[in-house]
């Protein structure tokens, strides 16, 4: 999977632009800034978004491409992030160490989802916040982002199962005009979860 995105993130520029998911964005305005976790980040648009908010960022991914393009859009707003490049299923940290994570458009297949949601949580502090976008089932029938695969989409059914032991959490479901790079383009349908530990 690796060279699937270390390709994608060859091309000059940035694949979804530079500016933070406004999901994200939105989300961050309600929470005080402390130790963050941004798995899957890819080009850092969000980390950096982040840190410049004065949060403590650690980013991973993947693709080392990526990596490098994070670390120089990060130099460029003169911010500082933590980035590790690494398979994000063998992400290892101490439980209750993150007041937020964040997962932006990750999608992860059936077999895998499950368990690395569980596991985000666990790295999450009491009182802390999990914030989640990506797309749903229903983007399937559209041509502006995301997998081509029906069971790496979500639904609000398994997002619940997944963070049923949280101590409160909401999930919905939203059609979203996206603008960002190349690749989110257009109307979406999107799943969205804010979840407290």
């Amino acid at each position: 999977m690796s060279l699937f995105w270390n390709e994608r993130y060859s091309s000059e520029g940035f694949a979804y632009g530079t500016e933070p998911n406004q999901f994200l964005k939105n989300q961050l305005q309600h929470l005080n800034p402390g130790k963050m976790l941004l798995p899957g980040e890819g080009e850092g648009r969000n980390a950096v978004y982040a840190a410049q908010l004065g949060w403590n960022v650690h980013a991973i991914d993947s693709s080392s491409v990526a990596a490098k393009k994070a670390v120089e859009l990060s130099n460029s707003r003169n911010v500082m992030i933590q980035y590790t490049v690494t398979d994000i299923n063998e992400i290892v940290y101490s439980e209750n160490h993150f007041d937020c994570i964040a997962i932006i458009f990750l999608h992860l297949p059936p077999e895998t989802r499950v368990s690395f949601h569980t596991r985000m949580l666990g790295f999450l502090k009491p009182g802390g916040t999990l914030l989640l976008e990506a797309f749903s089932k229903q983007q399937l029938k559209k041509n502006t982002g995301g997998p081509n695969n029906f069971n790496m989409l979500y639904s609000k059914e398994e997002l619940h199962a997944d963070f049923s032991s949280a101590s409160k959490f909401v999930i919905e479901e939203a059609e979203v005009k996206l603008n960002e790079g190349t690749y989110h383009q257009g109307v979406a349908s999107l799943v969205r979860v804010i979840a407290k530990k």
